[in-house]
C-alpha cells in the first residue's frame, strides 16, 4: 500500500463515488468535448443495428427494456437510445405487431451529473395515443426513462429484466488503479508515470489482470439480468499491438503531453514527485485477445462478432491549421474524462495549472497529434451462448 496522508491509494468504492466525466455545461464539460464520440458512435451504427436484429421480439404486452450503460452526462446517450427504440419500433411494425412500451436505464456511477442529463432528456410524448403519434411529436421520446447509479462491475437489475445492453466509451475504466501500481515496494510500482503506456512488464500485467478481472464482474452480472433472447452490443478503446504498454490513441491522449506536464509540476516544486507516482489513470485499452479471454472463461455468452473498429481521432477542430485551438481541444479531451480525478489529487488551482501546461504543450505539437492521435476500439456483439 502507499504511504497515508495526501497520498493514499484511491479504493475501488472511493474510485466509484469520485469517478465520472466532468460534469455541467462549461468549456471543458464532457457535453461539450464528447463530439468525437458522438462521430465515432455514428460511424458503428451499423454494428449495432445488427446486434438488434437478432433480440427476441417478446409479446407487445410485455415492456421492451434497453439499457446504456455508462451513459455520461452528454447528448450520446440520448441519440443512441432514441436509435436502438426506433429501430426495435421498425422491427416489430415489419412483422404486423403493435410495438409495445419501452423504458430506458441510463446507468453511470453515482458521481455522475445525472441532472445535465435530464435536463437534455426530451419531454415524454403523450402516451394516451397510438405509438405513431408518439413518434409524430417533434422532439419528444417514446420511451419511460430512469436513471440508475452504480458500478455495472456489479449487478444493477433484477434478473431477466433487460432486452438490451449497450455500453459504448466506458468498459476501459477499471473499478480501481491496481494497487501494486502504487505500492512501493512491488515490482509493478509505476514511479514516475501517470499511465500505463511505456511501463514495465510488470506494471502492464497488473493493468491487464485489473481489466479482466472487471470484464469477468461485468459479464457475469449481465448474464444474470439479461432476458433469454437478449443481446449485448459493447465498444471500448482497443491497440492493435499485442504488447499492454502501448496503449495506442489512449497512451498518446495520457502518456504524452498530460504526463510530461505532470513532470513540469514536479520540476517547478509545485508538487513533490511521490504527488504525481501516486496518480495513476485507470484506463486499461485492450487487444481483442484479452476480451475475447474474458469472454471465453466465462462461458455464459456466445460472441456474434468482436472486432477492432478504427474510430478516427478525439480531436474535433473548426480550424486543423491553428495550432492554439488543436492545443485547447486536447486539454479539454483530456480534462474532460480525468479532470475530476486531477482535482481530488491535486485541488482546483494546481489542476488549472496542470492542464495549462497540456494545452501549451499540444500546442507547439499540433500537426503531429492531428496526424497521429487515433483511437482504435473493441466492439462486441454478444448474446447467450
Amino acid at each position: 500500500m502507499a504511504p497515508k496522508g495526501d497520498n493514499v491509494v484511491v479504493s475501488n468504492m472511493k474510485l466509484e463515488r469520485m469517478l465520472s466525466m466532468k460534469g455541467g455545461k462549461g468549456e471543458a464539460s464532457y457535453a461539450n468535448n464528447s463530439q468525437a464520440q458522438a462521430l465515432h458512435a455514428r460511424s458503428m451504427l451499423h454494428l449495432l443495428e445488427e446486434t438488434l436484429d437478432g433480440v427476441q421480439l417478446n409479446s407487445p404486452e410485455v415492456p421492451f427494456v434497453v439499457v446504456d450503460l455508462g451513459c455520461s452526462c452528454g447528448s450520446n446517450t440520448i441519440y443512441i437510445v432514441d436509435v436502438m427504440i426506433k429501430h426495435m419500433i421498425k422491427r416489430y411494425e415489419a412483422l404486423g405487431y403493435e410495438p409495445p412500451e419501452f423504458s430506458a436505464f441510463f446507468s453511470d456511477l453515482p458521481s455522475n451529473d445525472f441532472n445535465t442529463l435530464f435536463q437534455l432528456l426530451p419531454p415524454l410524448a403523450n402516451y394516451g395515443g397510438s405509438m405513431e403519434e408518439c413518434l409524430a411529436a417533434n422532439k419528444h421520446r417514446s420511451y419511460f426513462a430512469a436513471g440508475v447509479p452504480g458500478s455495472f462491475y456489479r449487478r444493477l437489475f433484477p434478473a431477466r429484466s433487460i432486452d438490451v445492453f449497450h455500453s459504448a466509451f466506458s468498459l476501459h475504466w477499471l473499478s480501481q488503479v491496481p494497487e501494486s501500481v502504487l505500492d512501493k515496494r512491488s515490482t509493478a510500482y509505476n514511479k514516475g508515470r501517470v499511465f500505463i503506456h511505456g511501463a514495465s512488464e510488470s506494471t502492464a500485467n497488473a493493468y491487464k489482470k485489473r481489466f479482466q478481472t472487471d470484464l469477468a464482474g461485468f459479464l457475469r452480472s449481465r448474464s444474470q439480468e439479461m432476458k433469454r433472447g437478449g443481446s449485448m452490443f459493447l465498444v471500448c478503446l482497443g491497440r492493435t499491438s499485442v504488447d499492454p504498454a502501448d496503449q495506442g490513441g489512449a497512451g498518446l491522449l495520457f502518456g504524452t503531453h498530460f504526463q510530461d506536464a505532470w513532470d513540469d509540476l514536479v520540476q517547478e516544486g509545485l508538487i513533490n514527485s511521490e504527488k504525481r507516482d501516486n496518480f495513476n489513470i485507470p484506463v486499461y485499452a485492450p487487444s481483442l485477445q484479452d476480451f475475447k479471454e474474458v469472454v471465453e472463461a466465462d462461458g455464459s455468452f456466445a460472441i456474434n462478432k468482436l472486432e477492432v473498429f478504427k474510430g478516427g481521432s478525439p480531436l474535433v477542430v473548426n480550424q486543423p491549421d491553428d495550432a492554439v485551438e488543436v492545443g485547447r481541444a486536447l486539454a479539454n479531451s483530456c480534462r474532460s474524462v480525468s479532470g475530476v480525478l486531477v482535482d481530488a489529487h491535486i485541488g482546483d488551482r494546481l489542476s488549472e495549472e496542470l492542464f495549462l501546461r497540456v494545452e501549451h504543450r499540444a500546442t507547439s505539437h499540433a500537426k503531429v497529434l492531428l496526424e497521429q492521435l487515433q483511437f482504435f476500439h473493441i466492439v462486441a456483439s454478444l448474446s447467450f451462448a
